[in-house]
């Protein structure tokens, strides 16, 4: 799948610092739609990030301790690196997805009500994200999949805990009467 888009895009994807200002953007986004709710919002989804962060830094990283394909001694050969560097942390599992999914996960699961299909848009930037974690030879294929799915996990247990609480609610007629 090597090819100059994706050999100039993937590296550019995988910087979480890039997103800095959607991320802004949704928090600004939530506080002016929902006011109190967004505030709730915005910390829920920031919570999200941090739980699932934590979970796949010091309950995986730090047990399973699986050595990076660009940094792995009898894989390192086989990659192609297109970043500046191979971190020395562990590879298993991908915080990478597993933040970006649980993050996606936590704005369809609360943001389904507000932009219907739109919401999960969301999935589409968490699987590019994932992807561009293999393409630039810092993370196996299976590394990504279980970040995800632990995003996943994490993202649907803070949306059902944020729409238990809070939940957006749009009604689509408001010019009937509720009985």
């Amino acid at each position: 799948m090597a090819n100059p888009l994706f050999d100039a895009v993937m590296p550019f994807m995988r910087v979480s610092i890039n997103w800095a200002p959607l991320y802004l953007f949704l928090g600004v986004f939530a506080v002016i739609n929902f006011n109190y709710k967004g505030l709730w919002w915005a910390l829920f989804f920031t919570a999200t990030a941090a739980l699932t962060d934590m979970t796949g830094t010091y309950l995986f990283k730090h047990n399973f301790m699986r050595p990076r394909p660009c940094s792995d001694p009898e894989f390192y050969y086989r990659v192609r690196l297109l970043v500046d560097y191979c971190s020395g942390g562990f590879s298993f599992i991908s915080n990478h997805a597993a933040n970006h999914f649980g993050l996606a996960t936590f704005f369809y699961i609360t943001m389904y009500p507000v932009l219907k299909k739109w919401a999960s848009i969301g999935f589409i930037w968490a699987a590019i994200i994932a992807f561009s974690q293999v393409y630039v030879g810092v993370h196996y294929p299976f590394d990504v999949l279980a970040g995800s799915l632990l995003g996943i996990l994490a993202g649907t247990l803070t949306g059902k805990l944020f729409n238990n609480r809070y939940r957006f609610v749009i009604f689509e007629n408001q010019s009937t009467p509720i009985s």
